[in-house]
């Protein structure tokens, strides 16, 4: 039996939230507070290829500068945040 089948949808998807809450206070703005949480998911999505052009297409946007600016530009606590996840 693989992993996936033993993970329960609904307590997965509360400890995500609980992660982004976490990380939330790490974001100067609201946007790349939220963008982070779609780049996560791309992250551990079943992509062939996980760059800003594909996570941004499975996230629903049409273009990868969000993604761009979060990973470059964006001002966050990366090092906290960090923490946060491990």
């Amino acid at each position: 039996m693989a992993a996936g089948h033993s993970v329960d949808p609904a307590r997965w998807q509360e400890a995500f939230e609980d992660l982004m809450a976490q990380i939330a206070g790490r974001f100067a703005r609201v946007e790349p507070r939220r963008r982070v949480g779609r780049l996560v998911l791309g992250l551990l999505s079943d992509l062939p290829r996980k760059n800003c052009w594909t996570i941004a297409e499975w996230a629903g946007e049409s273009a990868p500068d969000g993604m761009q600016h979060l990973l470059g530009r964006a001002k966050w606590e990366s090092l906290a945040a960090l923490d946060a996840f491990r």
